[in-house]
């Protein structure tokens, strides 16, 4: 008699350990020895992962990665329906969380073929409860942009979410991103660094943003990096949630302008620069520009 696992024609979706193999469930071991196919991201470090676990895989293994898994993902669904199962795994965590997977779910859900998960570890949701920052909601946003310009216009997007954000970063790229965030999510706002997650050298930094920036720049963290940070008050929903029209941005600008005796020029590149809108964009400089010679035309007249 079969178990439920090993029950035919269904796409299991399976979650490997993400550092210490200890983690991995007696559920995935079955499922490694008993799965008709197994598609794997990267089929040496299946192997590997076997092989640590003392498991041998007597399934069909194909290598299943984002650049294939389109292609690949109606093949192994119509073995699905020949009754076999395929067994999905990604490098490590669980497949489709900044993994290859989605596409094998679409299709089984548009073909109403049977698709479950077997649960595991989680870099996500390890960081989260290790940051000490709210858990009751949260928005996770992988990887971060690798250009600067536009991964300081997806934080300045996020400068009014309210729920704690998770990102992704590579540790070639930290340093500069959490510049960053500094910059835009200011010194002040609570995080926490999560590096290494289950493994030996495990490490949990939590701070101000500010406090994280100057660790990063003293002692550059290495390994998988995870980062948590808290939502936005209250006071800082409220600054971000509405958009200024250019004639608001020009009128700030004139009295900046007038006030400070800058040049209106530079007034202008101060208020547009700090009142990014509600997409992380900024309004058109030359437009606000036109508006502020508008409205001195009006005084003077």
């Amino acid at each position: 008699m079969r178990n439920e696992e090993d029950s035919l024609g269904k796409v299991v979706l399976a979650a490997t350990p993400i550092g210490n193999m200890g983690d991995a469930s007696s559920r995935l071991i079955n499922l490694l020895e008993t799965a008709d196919i197994v598609a794997a991201e990267d089929t040496r470090r299946l192997y590997d992962l076997a092989n640590r676990l003392g498991v041998r895989v007597s399934g069909q293994v194909v290598a299943y990665h984002d650049h294939n898994e389109r292609n690949k993902a109606d093949g192994l669904l119509d073995q699905v329906e020949q009754g076999s199962t395929v067994l999905v795994v990604s490098d490590a965590g669980m497949p489709t969380i900044n993994d290859p997977g989605l596409a094998i779910v679409r299709r089984a859900i548009e073909r109403e073929l049977p698709v479950t998960c077997a649960p595991g570890p989680s870099a996500v949701l390890d960081a989260l409860a290790l940051s000490g920052l709210p858990t009751d909601r949260f928005c996770y946003e992988g990887f971060l942009p690798r250009k600067s310009g536009e991964r300081s216009q997806h934080l300045r997007s996020l400068l009014s979410e309210k729920r704690t954000i998770v990102f992704y970063e590579a540790p070639h790229r930290i340093a500069e991103s959490m510049r960053d965030i500094l910059n835009v999510f200011g010194a002040n706002r609570k995080m926490a660094l999560c590096r290494e997650l289950t493994k030996d050298f495990e490490e949990v930094r939590r701070g101000t943003v500010e406090q994280i920036a100057k660790s990063v720049e003293n002692d550059p963290p290495r390994g998988e990096i995870v980062l948590v940070i808290a939502g936005a008050g209250e006071d800082e929903v409220a600054q971000q949630n509405v958009d200024l029209s250019v004639d608001q941005l020009a009128q700030m600008a004139c009295d900046l302008s007038q006030n400070e005796g800058l040049r209106i020029k530079d007034a202008i590149t101060s208020i547009v620069s700090s009142h990014p809108l509600y997409d992380g964009s900024f309004a058109n400089r030359k437009e606000v520009y036109a508006a502020c010679l508008k409205i001195k035309g009006n005084v003077n007249s």
